[in-house]
């Protein structure tokens, strides 16, 4: 099977964090990217957010061995962003997230910041967003 036949989606730096910990009772969501059943979209800007904050939370060897990783796996696609489309005004950093999810298109874009909740109103582009929780829900339940 082809990657493109998975479900692509995109996580927010929030959810990275909380999935990827082996003790995390949401690493199955990493476990089924890194066994190829889930597709991650990144993009530059992403993977740079997320190295900045892993580096914060944990240290840079962490943080580089998990970019590193994330550059290599083929289960995650790097994006490129030709359009910024700015739906998100109240924090305008959180607009890589959705630029990729529409780039990529994406199935879903996971994240828990309220910031996001401005999508399930917007008819064009649609951008499907769920909580950490609704993901679990749908995928687990």
């Amino acid at each position: 099977m082809n990657r493109t036949d998975f479900t692509k989606i995109v996580l927010d730096t929030n959810i990275l964090i909380a999935i990827i910990g082996r003790k995390s009772p949401f690493r199955w969501i990493f476990d089924q990217i890194i066994a190829g059943k889930l597709v991650l979209c990144v993009s530059n800007e992403i993977l740079l957010e997320y190295q900045e904050i892993l580096e914060r939370k944990t240290n840079p060897e962490v943080a580089n061995n998990l970019i590193n990783f994330l550059t290599v796996h083929p289960s995650v696609i790097k994006t490129d962003i030709f359009y910024q489309f700015r739906l998100i005004s109240q924090d305008e950093d959180d607009n890589k997230f959705v630029d990729c999810a529409i780039a990529a298109n994406a199935a879903y874009l996971v994240s828990n910041d309220k910031h996001f909740r401005v999508l399930k109103d917007i008819e064009f582009p649609k951008v499907k967003i769920l909580t950490l929780p609704e993901f679990v829900q749908q995928f687990r339940g």
